[in-house]
């Protein structure tokens, strides 16, 4: 059980680490690490928000690897290796819902083809024939 502790420490240590990166903005766009969908690597501001939303729950389950990894250590028997598997799923389970919760941020910035012919959301071309109709208009 020594190295099932040892495993769930590192990973814990690691979870931790990166949510903590994630949550401040500096988890830049990458491979590896980090809520990654086609939504959420759309582009960095995207991929910055997603992982800023699903830090928290990346901290929990970075929290609960730690008690499994505790639990290992602490209990050598059915006990032990019940509190291992429990920890195991509860933090593939909160990770997941972080992930999920990151990707729906992410899908709910508008993407450039929401923004507007002109690429902006300024309204200055849904203006732009504001003021010609009202000056031809007589009352």
């Amino acid at each position: 059980m020594l190295i099932v502790a040892v495993l769930f420490l590192i990973a814990a240590v690691a979870l931790g680490g990166i949510s903590v990166v994630a949550l401040s903005g500096r988890l830049p766009r990458n491979r590896y690490l980090g809520v990654r969908t086609p939504a959420t690597l759309r582009d960095e501001q995207t991929f910055r928000l997603a992982n800023r939303v699903a830090a928290p729950t990346m901290a929990a389950g970075a929290f609960v690897l730690l008690l499994g990894g505790l639990g290992a250590l602490l209990f050598s028997t059915v006990a032990g290796i019940v509190a291992v598997v429990v920890c195991l799923v509860a933090a593939l389970v909160i990770a997941g819902i972080g992930g999920a919760l990151g990707a729906r941020a992410a899908e709910s910035l508008p993407t450039p083809d929401d923004l507007g012919a002109c690429g902006s959301s300024c309204g200055a071309c849904s203006l732009k024939d504001a003021c010609e109709s009202a000056v031809g208009h007589e009352h």
